[in-house]
């Protein structure tokens, strides 16, 4: 086990490096000067090449991006280019309320999802599976922006349930969680359904059921945990997305998580921000796929896992 930790922790460097490296070129060859932004278009040139040079920023893009993966290898991603601030902090500051957006809402999509799934195969071709798949192409083919506004005119506008925007209380987590979870919730619901139809047509469900064991017992204690296994999969990889895929909702909702600051950035061509973000991201989704292979095997003693 930790063999094969460490060796998919080393298979990350390479492809960090070449993240960071893409999200570096683009924003080194994107038109516009980051200076001038933060200093008005009208700025004195003495004082914008002040400015770049003690930023570094007048040195050639290979030294400047070394000087990034050194400093990030360190744990330090530089300075906010627009409000001068260490981007460690902003980060610490900003990722709390996406780590909450993202587990309130993978939590409810796994609430929802896999009974949704299990009765839409138990009842299959009948009127709860129509039901179940119904609100799983919904679910999957509504955007988060057209549903997040549409809960917003009706939750917030016309019934005035809920705040439109902010953070702070629980009563602004709500709808942003919703929105979240609508399409989690969806795929976790088809895969559970596809799972358990296939679990229900093997062997030992059909003898369980001629020994006369209750349909409950039979679907609860031994379909569904075997039908679960490859769901664990789609889990994961839908609280990655959780993670790392938050920036319209944070930004309809004014959340000021890490998508919401990523977005601030890339308006502002605030450099040193964008990078560590993306880096943060990706990061998050290579941790976030290890610790679902670990517990996998955990669930599965049939599989073992090999550096």
């Amino acid at each position: 086990m930790v063999r094969y930790v460490l060796s998919r922790l080393l298979q990350a460097i390479p492809t960090l490096l070449l993240i960071s490296f893409l999200t570096f070129i683009m924003g080194y060859l994107a038109p516009g000067d980051p200076i001038r932004m933060i200093l008005g278009e009208r700025s004195d040139p003495q004082a914008v090449a002040q400015v770049r040079r003690e930023l570094g920023l007048d040195q050639p893009w290979y030294v400047q991006y070394g000087r990034f993966v050194w400093n990030a290898v360190r744990g330090d991603f530089g300075i906010s280019l627009y409000n001068r601030r260490p981007v460690g902090d902003i980060i610490r500051e900003s990722f709390p309320a996406t780590a909450t957006l993202a587990v309130l809402a993978i939590l409810l999509a796994i609430t929802v999802g896999i009974p949704a799934g299990v009765v839409a195969a138990v009842w299959h071709n009948r009127l709860p599976d129509r039901l179940s798949m119904a609100g799983v192409v919904l679910g999957i083919s509504v955007p988060n922006f057209v549903l997040a506004t549409l809960l917003i005119l009706l939750v917030s506008v016309r019934l005035g349930w809920l705040p439109v925007a902010g953070w702070g209380a629980p009563e602004y987590v709500v709808l942003p969680v919703l929105v979240l979870a609508a399409r989690p919730s969806a795929s976790i619901a088809r895969f559970t359904r596809t799972s358990m139809l296939e679990v229900l047509q093997q062997d030992y469900i059909r003898t369980a059921r001629a020994k006369g064991v209750p349909e409950p017992f039979v679907i609860l204690k031994h379909a569904l945990p075997n039908a679960l296994l490859p769901v664990v999969t789609v889990i994961g990889n839908a609280f990655g997305y959780l993670l790392t895929g938050s920036f319209i909702v944070e930004t309809v909702f004014a959340v000021p998580g890490v998508g919401y600051k990523s977005i601030e950035a890339i308006l502002r061509r605030d450099y040193p921000v964008i990078q560590a973000t993306t880096l943060l991201f990706a990061f998050l989704f290579i941790v976030v796929n290890l610790l679902v292979d670990i517990l996998y095997t955990r669930l599965d003693p049939r599989v073992r896992l090999r550096a």
